[in-house]
C-alpha cells in the first residue's frame, strides 16, 4: 500500500481531534498527566481512530463503489483485504497501547474498538448510528481520563456526553453530504449544548470569552452551509464540524483553568483544516 493510498484510507488530516480529545479527557479526569501515559493514550487513541478509518472503507467498498468511486479500493488503489486487515491490525495495537498506558484505558480502548466495528459494520442500516458514533468518541475521553486516573472526576463523564450529542448533530449531518436537504433539525441541538454549559457554569478563566465565541461563530458558520441544502457545501460542513471537535475540546478546557493546552487544541484545530484541504476528512 502507497503511503498516499494510507493516509487517505485513514482521513489522517482528522487525527489532531483524536489528540485533542484525549487532552480534554485527561484535564476534566482530574489525574495527573504524565507524559509517559498521555503520549501512550494519544497513540492508543489515534490507532482506534485510524483502524475504524480503515474498516470503514472496506465494509461500504460496494457502495463507494456506485457513491464514491475515487475512493482507494474501487479506485483500485488497494485491495479490500489488505485494508481488512491494516483495519483490525490498528484496533488491536491501539487496545494493546491503551492497556500499557493503564489497564482502565484499556478496557475503555476494548470497549470503543468493539463500539468502532458495529458502527462501520451497521451504520449505512442503522438508524442509530449517529449514537454509535458519538459512543466511539465518547470512548476516546474515556482513554484518556481513565490514562490520568482510576477514579475520573464527573466532569469527565459531563464533557464526554457533550462530545457525544456533538457527534449525534456531525454524524447526521454526514448522512445527507451527498444528496443534500437535511431531514430534521433536532439532532443538530446538541452543536448549541457546549454553549450553554459553558454560559451556565462560567468559571471565569482567562480568554474564555474568546473561545466561546470561536465556538458560536465556527458552529454557526457549518449551520449555514448546511442550510444552503448544496451538497458541496453540506460536505464542507461536515469537515468543518469535524475540525471543530477541537474547538470543543479547546472550549472545555479553558472553562477548567487550561488555558495552555486550550491553546494547543486552537492549533490543532488550524492544522486539522490544513490537512483537509489536501487529505479529505470525510
Amino acid at each position: 500500500m502507497k503511503l498516499d493510498t494510507a493516509l487517505k484510507l485513514g482521513r489522517t488530516s482528522n487525527l489532531p481531534t483524536v489528540c485533542t480529545n484525549v487532552f480534554a479527557g485527561a484535564v476534566l479526569a482530574g489525574g495527573s498527566l504524565e507524559p509517559m501515559t498521555l503520549a501512550l493514550a494519544v497513540l492508543a487513541a489515534c490507532a482506534l481512530y485510524e483502524g475504524g478509518m480503515f474498516l470503514n472503507d472496506a465494509f461500504d467498498a460496494e457502495i463507494d463503489a456506485q457513491e464514491r468511486p475515487e475512493r482507494p479500493i474501487p479506485a483500485g488503489d488497494v485491495s479490500r483485504s489488505t485494508v481488512w486487515r491494516f483495519g483490525y491490525g490498528f484496533l488491536g495495537l491501539g487496545v494493546v497501547l491503551a492497556f500499557v498506558a493503564r489497564p482502565s484505558a484499556g478496557l475503555a480502548a476494548l470497549a470503543t474498538s468493539g463500539a468502532i466495528v458495529i458502527y462501520d459494520a451497521r451504520h449505512k442500516r442503522s438508524a442509530l448510528s449517529p449514537l454509535v458514533m458519538g459512543l466511539c468518541r465518547f470512548g476516546v475521553y474515556a482513554i484518556g481520563g481513565f490514562a490520568a486516573t482510576h477514579s475520573p472526576d464527573p466532569a469527565l463523564w459531563l464533557g464526554a456526553l457533550l462530545l457525544l450529542g456533538y457527534v449525534l448533530g456531525l454524524t447526521y449531518v454526514a448522512r445527507f453530504e451527498n444528496s443534500g436537504g437535511i431531514g430534521r433539525w433536532g439532532p443538530l441541538l446538541g452543536l448549541a449544548a457546549p454553549l450553554l454549559l459553558v454560559l451556565a457554569t462560567w468559571s471565569g478563566a482567562p480568554l474564555l470569552r474568546s473561545f466561546l465565541g470561536g465556538y458560536a461563530l465556527w458552529v454557526q458558520r457549518a449551520i449555514s452551509q448546511v442550510r444552503s441544502g448544496k451538497p458541496g457545501e453540506i460536505r464542507a460542513a461536515v469537515g468543518g464540524l469535524i475540525a471543530g471537535i477541537s474547538l470543543l475540546d479547546a472550549l472545555l478546557l479553558a472553562n477548567s483553568g487550561a488555558t495552555g493546552l486550550a491553546m494547543a487544541c486552537i492549533v490543532a484545530f488550524g492544522v486539522c483544516l490544513a490537512g483537509q484541504s489536501r487529505i479529505a476528512g470525510t
